[in-house]
């Protein structure tokens, strides 16, 4: 994840310039996600993001030092709440088959993306920054060992089954997810079901064995 700019910037600072400073930030990042959402990545620059947020370019590079870093910041602040939403939706008692427990890591991601269309483009479009799918791609990394552990924990796969497999399926799903969205910011239901398809098969071949009961001798 990505440090928040004000750590570093603003902590030696008085409070009331860091209570301004922190309302610029988050306007900065309100205005970036508004234009994402409404206009895509590439209309996304410092000049526009300042300019939707009332604040001067010049004044922008104050706490950002490019828009990349913009982006990650707005990253890091969608996956921490969509973090939550998975982490609620998985503590579910009733949870007791694999499928509900991959249903239970996609419906708050897809139904949280559907609500926020920023995501979308921070995620999936083409041309983004090096930095953003380093970003995305340790964020899916502890996503899949998160959903292991998980896994794991309720017994829903062998205890010998290793990281690397939910990494595999974990991957593979959010390739699809990406084909899903690809013409659609709401994202192509059918192919979001195979999505679930492929985890639920791949990782059903990791599911605990039942014991083989022996032959009555005659």
């Amino acid at each position: 994840m990505v440090e928040n700019p004000l750590t570093s910037q603003l902590a030696s600072r008085p409070a009331p310039v860091q209570r301004r400073g922190m309302l610029r930030v988050q306007a900065i990042l309100n205005a970036a996600d508004q234009i994402l959402a409404e206009e895509g990545y590439e209309a996304s620059t410092l000049g526009a993001i300042g300019k939707r947020a009332g604040i001067p370019t010049a004044s922008v590079y104050h706490y950002f030092a490019d828009r990349n870093q913009v982006d990650a910041a707005l990253m890091e602040r969608h996956s921490q709440e969509i973090d939550q939403l998975v982490t609620d939706a998985a503590g579910d008692p009733a949870l007791g088959t694999l499928s509900e427990a991959i249903d239970a890591l996609i419906d708050p991601q897809l139904a949280y993306v559907r609500e926020h269309p920023s995501v979308v483009e921070l995620w999936y479009a083409p041309g983004r920054s090096p930095l953003l799918m380093e970003l995305e791609e340790a964020w899916g990394r502890a996503q899949a060992e998160r959903l292991w552990r998980h896994l794991l924990d309720r017994g829903l796969i062998a205890a010998d089954t290793p990281l690397l497999a939910v990494e595999v399926a974990y991957e593979a799903a959010d390739r699809v997810f990406g084909v899903a969205f690809k013409g659609s910011r709401t994202g192509d239901e059918a192919t979001i079901d195979e999505a679930r398809r492929l985890m639920s098969a791949y990782l059903g071949t990791y599911a605990p064995q039942a014991p083989k009961t022996p032959k009555r001798r005659r």
